[in-house]
């Protein structure tokens, strides 16, 4: 009978042992399960801010950027790029921007926080294309009036540098603009409202 002290010894061990690493277990399934349940880097990067270093952007040229997983056009406009807006008042359909394509603190014809940078998403408010960036004045495809701007080659919609859309074509409002603030002079956060707005 002197057996029953040592038996009951390493019954205790045995299931506080197995015990121990079957909470182990537990805790290793239980970890990566509920961890599914949070949304992945991708779902979160879909909707998070984005950065853009803008200070290798020269004047006249254009940018991309993904956020949300639209193109975002970021377009260094020179000042006769910025001056040729006002000259195609008459020639696009929402000129001032009514029809609210833009966030509440983006004022102007020039459709930005500051007159040289464009940032607006990249895709067409007709059927969703992607319109060209084509800077060039007068190329012989469009004309004699073109000033530069945006052309949709799907079906013909046009948009000025401002992304304000042009009158008679498929398109029926203006190229949104996302909300965005200046982090720095060369950083531009898109998907983040500026402040104080």
């Amino acid at each position: 009978m002197s057996n029953d002290g040592v038996n009951k010894g390493r019954r205790r061990f045995l299931l506080g042992a197995t015990s121990a690493v079957g909470a182990v277990g537990v805790v290793g399934v239980a970890v990566p399960f509920v961890a599914s349940w949070n949304p992945s880097a991708k779902a979160r990067a879909a909707g998070a801010p984005v950065k853009a270093d803008i200070s290798k952007l020269q004047p006249g040229q254009q940018m991309t950027v993904e956020w949300r997983g639209k193109p975002v056009w970021v377009v260094y406009r020179t000042p006769e790029m910025v001056a040729s807006l006002e000259k195609l008042n008459d020639q696009v359909a929402d000129p001032n921007s009514e029809v609210p394509q833009q966030p509440e603190y983006v004022k102007g014809i020039a459709r930005s926080l500051k007159p040289e940078y464009a940032v607006m998403i990249g895709i067409c408010t007709h059927l969703g294309c992607s319109p060209t960036y084509r800077p060039e004045v007068g190329p012989a495809d469009l004309g004699d009036d073109w000033l530069g701007g945006f052309f949709c080659p799907c079906h013909g919609s046009r948009f000025d540098l401002a992304g304000r859309v042009f009158k008679s074509v498929p398109a029926p409002v203006n190229l949104e603009i996302p909300p965005y603030k200046y982090e720095s002079d060369t950083t531009i956060v898109i998907g983040v409202d500026q402040e104080g707005a």
